[in-house]
């Protein structure tokens, strides 16, 4: 054993503080502990016992009080409660990385300092190294009993359940979060906690939600996640989904982002990953946070502080002692911390009730009930054995580098007996196609689909993102689902001619391959196993059974008693169970319809009464619906023939009890055999189901359990909105129920289509409008990118041909100074610039016949004249534009130097141009010509505050006689078109805006710059240094 406490997997022991003793001393003391009272003084050390020998003879006095205090009650003497964390802390970075041995120090420091757990024990851990490999992690687990009073751990999922049978052994607590198996907590190890709620269930619980049911597990191929994605997948499987295994590579290279896949990690199952923080491996990979967004994580919500806060608190406090940032320690510090918490107080609240030392039985007689602050959310649990009560919440990303909210579940309602997923208000955001959903018997325990992947969603579980293992199967069967049978020796109608069945008769037949046979449903009875042989009266009661003939009863079939299976096989219906058809939101029930069913449910009801059959459980489960959409009821008889059979009853959950009478659920023998007036009851509880439809007691929102408990301990009544009270003596009979207003399935069905085709056609036309609308915002936005004639041909199809105009007037207009303007300012305040200026523009060329081509930096291009031909008013038109745009230049101000003027240099020339469409990429309508590059020279050559115009845009202006006011400036030099003369314009008769007075222009002086003078002092400065450089 010494060698084995001194070996590779024992990382760190911590030491009491009460106690001062040199380590041989520790070491004793640990080993008395061990190895018992019996066996202590023969196996103290050589070491220790050279210590004992050397000193005085009063030593071995002393030790006889404290050998008798060792049998005093532990409240009269301070104990330490060692916990042994098992884990692989060396061989996994997602388990190193979270520090066990601090969490565990920082936690064990609390404890001893909490007011609750300091009266008792005091706490210590041994932190225990898993091995790898699942063989040797089991081989050295047995060696660990005397390493701690209860045990965290172990991780690998492959081997927790023998460690659990070591436990009870050892009559010692176990805590696992690692324990996959669904049925832990039913008595076979009695020693066994979970500390959170099952992974599987969670899950299962989200995949319900959202209705995807084919799950593949992808793990990594070492030895600890291998174990894991098996034993999930076996959970799942228990739980009624198809979880299999496959092989795969890289799922954004197979493009399984884009196809509706949906990826979800196992990890942060077990612990609060931070929600709104910035996940830094996104930030700086592109490729990583396109796959990341095929990602749904699932994870403990965080509550006020988030993990990263929280860790940075405790080292800012000197209670963590590293210097690790708080980002690169994995946030299942917080998980370690929590379940040693919840530990500690389960074992003060038993050793409270026990008043004794706390062993694995003891501590199951009062687990759960604790509240308690965690590391950085609040922890509480319950009596149901969920673990610490801390809520999930899905996190979802938008293809960036941060997660969001979008639903949340809380811990008690995995379990699925009452609530379920909450939706936050913000939607996923799937990065390609929307995943689909899988109908709702894969969640249904009562009914199953056949096995095999459709075309609908995959949902991957990542157990870490590496490669997949193993292979699947071929056929899945529930708990009373539906088999596939052929009968043999049929005669006349088809019956078979035995009662007893066994497999030569029925023969299971995979659906995915196979068409032969007809289907049937097989109830199987509980503990059948114990069944030898079917007994005479049995198969009397069965044959009086099945000669039973109406609409609405389910045929019996015939007895099943083979393979240690016993049950009744019966006709089987197409559309399942009447919950079923209520809990399918596809299917509209209306008041017709849902009246129609009921009506079958009481003649099927009223044909067992009148021939003295007690259902005794009747409830919507057992209510089969056909093809027709008949309702018939099935099980009848169950009790009586589990009761000759001499079968144990078995009681059920308590939300099989909903449907039970009050008086039955107070008589368990009157439960056995029920009651006509409690099949009346179970009748109204269905009632009640079908009207609200919802689940029985929907609208008390309360647990089964609790609800169970009302029931059967009045006053007051609890009972649904419209239940009828408990069984007085003249309580409603089936036999006297008469006939009410007939109602016809059929017609109802007819009306339902009818209805549905004038929503259809309403649902047709909202849709036609809408399109039309998104159509014309579509045109009016192709409209103002390219002429409406361009986007006609570009959208049918048709080339756009280069087209010649002989006459257009071409506007062109720049910034003065816009360079300096540009080096005085931010660029996010040029653009801010040139958009309100381009804004104020836009909206003034809308006034007039005019085309704006295109804006480069701050030049301006308008046409008039093309591409809508508008003869000579072109000229004009311009002109107005520019008066109208000079007017407004006047007063327009910068936003971020209000006291600096926008001068602008307009020019105008008239003449021929060529206009068509240029590339296949972003086509733009572009003009080309020798008229385009005169404009450009007039603009260039021109003053701030005026328009200047050339001999051909004059000429016209006078042939329309419209008053245009034109100033002659004189011979200018065009470059690359020698000397021309050319004019102003400054103004037109009837145009009573105010214009901007040009600037006196000194001899020599610039008009492409902005004077010092008018640059802003605070902005001065860093103009002149700007110059300063450039010299």
């Amino acid at each position: 054993m010494a060698s084995h406490r001194n070996s590779s997997f024992l990382l760190n022991l911590s030491h009491h503080p009460r106690w001062t003793q040199d380590p041989p001393m520790r070491e004793r003391r640990r080993q008395r502990r061990t190895d018992g009272i019996d066996t202590m003084n023969s196996a103290t050390p050589a070491s220790s016992s050279a210590v004992l020998r050397s000193r005085s003879s009063w030593g071995n006095w002393l030790m006889l009080p404290l050998l008798m205090a060792t049998y005093l009650p532990c409240e009269a003497w301070g104990a330490t409660f060692s916990v042994a964390i098992i884990g692989p802390w060396t061989c996994d970075p997602m388990y190193s990385k979270a520090l066990p041995d601090l969490a565990a120090r920082l936690a064990t420091a609390r404890l001893n300092m909490d007011p609750y757990t300091k009266k008792g024990y005091w706490y210590d851990y041994t932190l225990v190294n898993e091995d790898c490999k699942t063989s040797n992690a089991l081989a050295r687990f047995t060696s660990l009993e005397s390493y701690g009073s209860a045990f965290l751990g172990p991780t690998n999922p492959g081997y927790c359940s023998s460690a659990a049978l070591f436990a009870k052994n050892w009559n010692k607590p176990l805590m696992s979060w690692g324990c996959l198996k669904p049925n832990m907590e039913d008595g076979q190890y009695p020693t066994f906690h979970r500390p959170l709620p099952l992974s599987s269930r969670v899950l299962f619980s989200v995949l319900r939600y959202f209705r995807w049911a084919h799950v593949v597990i992808v793990t990594s191929e070492d030895d600890l996640w291998e174990a894991t994605g098996h034993e999930l997948a076996a959970s799942l499987m228990a739980l009624g989904l198809p979880a299999q295994y496959q092989l795969l590579t890289s799922a954004s290279n197979m493009r399984m982002i884009d196809r509706g896949y949906v990826f979800i990690p196992y990890d942060t199952l077990t612990y609060s990953l931070p929600k709104g923080t910035n996940l830094h491996a996104l930030t700086n990979d592109s490729l990583l946070r396109k796959a990341y967004d095929g990602v749904l994580t699932i994870t403990m919500d965080s509550g006020e502080n988030t993990f990263y806060q929280s860790f940075k608190d405790a080292q800012e406090k000197f209670e963590i002692r590293t210097s690790i940032p708080p980002d690169q320690v994995s946030p299942f510090f917080g998980t370690i911390y929590n379940m040693i918490y919840y530990m500690a107080y389960a074992v003060e609240k038993s050793r409270m009730v026990a008043g004794r030392w706390v062993d694995g039985e003891t501590m199951l007689q009062s687990d759960g009930g604790v509240d308690f602050e965690g590391f950085n959310q609040h922890i509480s649990s319950d009596e149901d054995g969920l673990g610490m009560l801390a809520r999930y919440v899905v996190l979802d990303s938008d293809g960036g580098d941060k997660l969001y909210m979008t639903h949340t579940l809380e811990a008690p309602h995995t379990l699925g007996k009452f609530g379920a997923v909450k939706y936050n208000g913000r939607s996923i955001h799937f990065a390609g196609s929307s995943p689909s959903t899988d109908s709702r018997c894969w969640f249904s325990p009562y009914i199953t689909c056949s096995w095999g992947l459709d075309a609908g969603t995959i949902l991957f579980l990542f157990i870490l993102f590496c490669g997949l293992v193993g292979g699947g199967a071929a056929f899945y069967m529930k708990r009373g689902g539906r088999i596939g049978t052929i009968f043999g020796g049929s005669e006349g109608g088809g019956r078979s001619l035995k009662v007893v069945l066994n497999l030569d008769d029925l023969i299971f037949i995979n659906t995915q391959t196979s068409k032969r046979g007809d289907w049937v449903w097989l109830k199987r009875c509980p503990n059948g196993n114990t069944v030898s042989s079917v007994s005479d009266s049995t198969q009397s009661i069965f044959t009086k059974l099945r000669d039973m003939r109406n609409e609405n009863l389910n045929l019996f079939l015939g007895l099943f008693h083979d393979s240690g299976i016993f049950g009744i096989v019966t006709e089987h219906c197409t559309r399942g169970s009447l919950e079923d058809l209520l809990n399918n939101e596809d299917m509209r029930l209306d008041w017709m319809f849902k009246s129609s069913l009921l009506m079958d449910l009481i003649r099927g009801m009223k044909y067992l009464h009148n021939r003295d059959v007690i259902h005794g459980r009747l409830k919507s489960r057992n209510c089969v619906v056909d093809g027709r959409f008949v309702l018939k009821v099935t099980e009848y008889g169950f009790n009586e023939i589990i009761s000759t059979q001499g079968v144990d009853f078995d009681e059920g959950k308590p939300e099989d009890h909903l449907w039970t009478a009050p008086e039955l659920l107070r008589d368990s023998s009157l439960m056995k055999r029920g009651t006509f007036r409690g099949d009346v009851y179970s009748f109204a509880i269905i009632m009640q189901e079908v009207i609200a439809r919802c689940a029985p007691f929907c609208m008390l929102d309360m647990p089964p359990k609790e609800i169970i408990s009302k029931l059967k301990s009045p006053p007051p009544l609890c009972r649904p909105t419209v239940s009828v009270d408990e069984a007085p003596l003249e309580v409603i009979q089936f036999k006297t129920i008469t006939k009410g207003k007939k109602t016809n399935i059929i017609d109802s069905m007819l009306r339902m289509l009818e209805q549905y085709s004038t929503n259809l056609e309403d649902l047709i036309r909202e849709r036609t409008e809408e399109l039309e609308v998104e159509r014309k915002k579509t045109d009016n936005l192709l409209a103002q990118m390219l002429p409406r004639s361009v986007c006609l041909a570009l959208k049918t199809g048709k080339p756009v041909r280069p087209e010649h105009f002989s006459e257009v007037t071409l506007y062109f207009s720049d910034i003065v100074g816009f360079t300096t303007i540009s080096a005085l300012s931010e660029p996010i305040e040029v653009v801010d610039l040139l958009n309100d200026l381009y804004t104020l523009f836009d909206a003034i060329i809308g006034q007039h016949d005019v085309y704006k081509v295109e804006t480069i930096g701050d030049a301006y291009m308008v046409a008039s004249g093309v591409p809508n031909r508008n003869g000579r008013r072109h000229a004009a038109e311009m002109s107005n534009m520019s008066l109208d745009i000079l007017h407004c230049i006047g007063t327009f101000k910068m936003r971020h130097m209000p006291d600096v003027k926008v001068k602008i240099r307009i020019g105008l020339h008239s003449g021929p141009v060529v206009a068509g469409v240029v590339g296949l990429t972003m086509p733009r309508y572009c003009l080309f010509g020798d008229t385009v590059n005169t404009a450009s020279r007039m603009e260039s050559t021109g003053l701030s505050y005026r328009i200047h115009v050339n001999q051909s845009t004059v000429d016209i202006l006078h042939e329309l006689k419209m008053g245009y006011k034109v100033d002659t400036r004189g011979m200018t030099e065009l470059k690359g078109k020698g000397v021309e003369n050319t004019y102003w314009l400054a103004g037109r008769a009837g145009f009573d805006k105010v214009l901007p007075i040009p600037p006196d222009l000194t001899p020599g002086a610039s008009n492409h710059g902005i004077s010092l003078e008018e640059i802003p002092p605070d902005r001065k400065q860093k103009f002149l240094d700007r110059q300063a450089r450039n010299r």
